[in-house]
């Protein structure tokens, strides 16, 4: 079941991010490859893109199968099963795009997975593209386990498309230097308010092994954890001790950064930037969303987006962000070939929700 937070685009220098190392200042596809398109770099998506993506999804609901950016045209695309829900996102000045399975339907089919083939190893999401679940299983997924994923999803009558991909699928959490706490290391994300207390978010992963974080391996404490949401959700809120008043700015790793002045859910096709203490910036595009990850151990997490940006273990808690828009805080992937990754991360929108906090 979905659990997507609506949240209308922000703007006015309403969001600032800090950086990863807290320094100042579609139908089915049949063969269910990606296609040439689905390769690409991704869509830039715009703050028109973002509020109408939201506002389409809230209208029609179980009408609509999903969203993406159309890599062609750049075009936002809304589909549908029915003409009558077309016609309203067409009048939305929106291209609609009539597939043959429902939202209800995909949902039906991740919560089978969810339910039938809880192996650890695999996440599960929808590509509105293809109009499908597409599942993801990593190396550890062989034998039963995978005889059992297949059966499954070959009884949703092609709602489910299974593919294999390198590494295993974790949470990226690592000694080393960035934010420290309990002997890991992690990334921060964004800065956020309540009235005059400043915190940031970071993964919900990294507060089971930290109480406070520092910005140097053994240095003094710069945040307090006040809570955190995980396995379920993937995100903590951490207060600032007194005194901390940090820039909000992401790191791009170049001597420059990145001023982020809105936040959004993220949509299918676009492209996007994460950046993180140990693989630092690295691009990709979205690929699927509502994603179920299951990182073993009892730990899953549903509501993720997928991408194919590259990611590492320290950049838990890291910044999704596409131009000025913040997107998510990183939870995990399952490694990366060459340039091409497995990125998960937390849609920003729901932990800002949760909390009841602001970007600033």
């Amino acid at each position: 079941m979905s659990k997507r937070v609506t949240i209308a685009f922000a703007s006015a220098a309403a969001l600032t991010l800090i950086p990863a190392t807290l320094a100042s200042a579609a139908g089915s596809n049949p063969s269910g490859e990606p296609s040439p398109d689905e390769r690409s770099n991704g869509v830039r998506a715009s703050a028109s893109d973002y509020t109408r993506d939201a506002q389409l999804s809230h209208a029609l609901g179980a009408r609509s199968a999903g969203s993406f950016l159309d890599a062609k045209t750049g075009r936002l695309v809304v589909t549908v099963t029915n003409k009558k829900a077309a016609g309203e996102v067409r009048a939305a000045g929106v291209r609609a795009k009539l597939v043959k399975r429902s939202g209800a339907e995909l949902d039906a089919a991740m919560t089978a997975l969810g339910r039938e083939a809880a192996v650890p190893g695999t996440s599960w999401g929808v590509d509105p593209r293809r109009n499908q679940v597409v599942v993801e299983a990593d190396s550890t997924v062989t034998g039963e386990k995978l005889a059992k994923l297949r059966s499954v999803a070959e009884k949703r009558s092609g709602a489910v498309q299974v593919t294999r991909v390198p590494g295993v699928l974790r949470e990226e959490v690592l000694g080393g230097d960035a934010i420290y706490g309990g002997g890991v290391r992690c990334s921060a994300a964004f800065n956020v308010t309540q009235g005059s207390t400043r915190f940031f978010l970071t993964a919900g992963h990294c507060a089971e092994s930290a109480t406070t974080w520092s910005a140097t391996n053994g240095g003094a404490a710069i945040g307090k954890q006040e809570k955190h949401s995980f396995p379920g959700n993937d995100y903590s809120l951490v207060r600032y001790v007194s005194g901390q008043n940090p820039a909000g700015n992401v790191n791009l790793y170049n001597g420059s950064s990145r001023d982020i002045t809105g936040a959004a859910n993220a949509v299918v096709g676009q492209a996007l930037q994460k950046s993180g203490s140990t693989t630092k910036v690295t691009s990709g595009k979205v690929t699927a969303v509502n994603v179920t990850a299951n990182y073993g151990d009892g730990n899953v997490v549903s509501g993720l987006v997928r991408t194919t940006a590259c990611s590492a273990g320290g950049d838990s808690g890291g910044a999704h962000f596409a131009g000025n828009t913040a997107l998510g805080i990183h939870s995990g992937s399952s490694g990366c070939t060459g340039t091409q990754g497995s990125a998960l991360h937390q849609p920003v929108a729901e932990a800002l929700s949760a909390y009841g906090v602001k970007v600033y």
